[in-house]
């Protein structure tokens, strides 16, 4: 864990040379009046900083190949910071997804992919790593780009993990491995720990990269072939970072990639017959139907990581100064956009005031603007639909009742900025302190003590992670075995290390991301039994 020097680095910067935030990396309240704030009046505002590549791939990916889609047709994909087109990308459909899977079948059924020794599948993996650290920061480029977060954060933090990821799923590659069981009688029992198949990936817009690792690095360490459909709001990087993968090596149609919408190419995916095992990151709405096509086609294995309305409880005895800090890190990174952020803010009545005064004031101080720029914490929403949808969420805040203290509007004229938002004196049934918004917004609530403070964090259809601040290691212990979630971080929060596992109870997902319990997601078990005769032993 970062000691809280450390954390408070990280949390002022949104980055820091010394963090852990994934692994190591490189170097006054109102209710009224709210609705006259949403100016879009003009105001100076700098040009975009251009950014320094080029855009070279928006085909699709399918069997080693750019392709361009079967019908022919592209969509934008916009800058959040201008909402401008990036570039026309091939938007995939069912047939298109036809094509990938046919060539994932083919690469997993004749091809070399799982019939090379573990050791240079490895080798393949590891080649690919050492490319992706080379190109870090034309990566970094393209994620910021399409995406809206800080280049800072993803020069520095989300690549390199990126390129940690891929590396701790190469050394998995020849340590997967079966068992001998005893039996009751004369019988030799193993175990085979076998690659499933073709496996289908869903990956997210807010990490878009870092999606592409945890779903793609665990899958092909295992011997699978992947099918992988990126979110239409950001296409680019995981497109690129695919070519590299090919150039370390990887045989054709092990690695697919198809950009395109939900509702055609991820539902073809999600429902096709020949894939064996579908793997979602998103929404818990998404979720339920990605669940029912993989039911209603051919009961493929699933594996979601969904919704989140995390607590962060701040308790009575914590250093507020500190307990600020962390609170605001662990709601208002990567935008609010993210599915575990701390969007729930709990703080013990004795410290409650002091706590919201200093929570508007750090988010005052927080640094909005272009991406580029050096120093910004914070970026652009990803797009339009998330803009607005944040805005509403803040004009329910202040309809039902709770006290907006900061924020609340949006940042400049252009793009798809929102100011850091703070909420004080909410409630639990206010949607702002139920709902996943997924944005800049801090809902901060008031208890009493440790039981009601447990019974209201768990009152919630979501259990993705939660975070505890408080000197006192019994409260610690009670808490942290009380809350019905997947991830409690103690005083820390967004600590994402390769190998930790990540997943939610509830309505937050099924199965683990990252770590060893990965690794089960992508393989099956088979028991193999043959007699003895004349055993010298049983």
């Amino acid at each position: 864990m970062a000691s809280s020097m450390k954390i408070s680095r990280l949390i002022s910067r949104s980055i820091s040379s010394s963090s852990t935030l994934f692994s190591r990396v490189r170097n006054g309240g109102y209710r009224g009046g709210l609705l006259a704030k949403y100016s879009t009046a003009a105001v100076v505002e700098e040009q975009p900083i251009k950014p320094s590549v080029q855009v070279e791939y928006t085909q699709l990916l399918i069997d080693g190949k750019f392709v361009d889609a079967a019908s022919g047709k592209t969509f934008p994909t916009l800058d959040p910071r201008t909402g401008e087109v990036i570039a026309h990308v091939a938007e995939g459909h069912s047939e298109d997804i036809d094509r990938a899977v046919a060539a994932a079948r083919k690469a997993f059924d004749v091809g070399p992919w799982p019939k090379m020794t573990a050791y240079e599948r490895q080798r393949v993996l590891l080649r690919a790593a050492d490319l992706i650290e080379k190109h870090n920061d034309e990566i970094a480029t393209l994620e910021t780009w399409d995406n809206g977060k800080p280049f800072e954060q993803a020069r520095d933090v989300e690549i390199p993990m990126l390129v940690r990821l891929i590396r701790y799923y190469a050394g998995w590659a020849d340590k997967i491995h079966g068992l001998t069981v005893p039996a009751d009688g004369a019988y030799h029992v193993q175990t085979l720990h076998e690659p499933i198949g073709v496996a289908g990936q869903i990956i997210p817009w807010n990490f878009p990269i870092v999606m592409f690792a945890w779903k793609v690095g665990p899958a092909l360490a295992c011997g699978n072939t992947v099918v992988l459909k990126t979110a239409e709001q950001t296409p680019l990087s995981a497109l690129y970072t695919a070519r590299l993968f090919h150039e370390a090596g990887l045989p054709p149609g092990v690695l697919n990639i198809v950009s395109g919408y939900g509702p055609t190419a991820g539902a073809a995916l999600a429902s096709h017959m020949d894939v064996d095992k579908v793997a979602f990151t998103g929404s818990t709405e998404t979720g339920k139907i990605i669940l029912q096509l993989a039911a209603q086609s051919n009961l493929k294995q699933v594996t979601l990581e969904l919704g989140g309305k995390s607590p962060f409880i701040v308790c009575e005895d914590a250093d507020v100064d500190e307990a600020v800090e962390l609170a605001h890190f662990a709601l208002f990174f990567n935008q609010g956009q993210c599915c575990a952020a701390g969007s729930r803010t709990f703080v013990h009545e004795r410290v409650y005031d002091e706590f919201v005064e200093k929570a508007k004031l750090r988010a005052l101080k927080r640094s909005i603007g272009d991406p580029f720029k050096s120093g910004i914490e914070q970026g652009p929403q990803i797009d339009s639909e998330q803009f607005e949808k944040i805005l509403r969420y803040i004009r329910s805040g202040v309809d039902t009742g709770a006290t907006l203290e900061t924020g609340g509007e949006r940042h400049g004229s252009k793009g798809y900025y929102i100011k850091p938002t703070v909420f004080s004196n909410v409630q639990d049934d206010m949607p702002i302190a139920k709902e996943e918004i997924f944005g800049p917004v801090q809902t901060i609530l008031k208890f009493k003590n440790t039981e009601e403070v447990i019974q209201r964090a768990n009152n919630s259809k979501y259990g993705l992670a939660a975070g505890v601040f408080t000197q006192n290691i019994d409260t610690a212990n009670t808490l942290t075995r009380a809350l019905k979630v997947g991830t409690v971080w103690v005083n820390c929060f967004n600590t994402y290390d390769a190998t930790i596992p990540f997943g939610g109870f509830k309505m937050s997902g099924q199965g683990r991301e990252k770590g060893e319990y990965s690794i089960k997601n992508y393989l099956n078990v088979k028991a193999v039994v043959t007699p003895l005769k004349n055993p010298a032993w049983l």
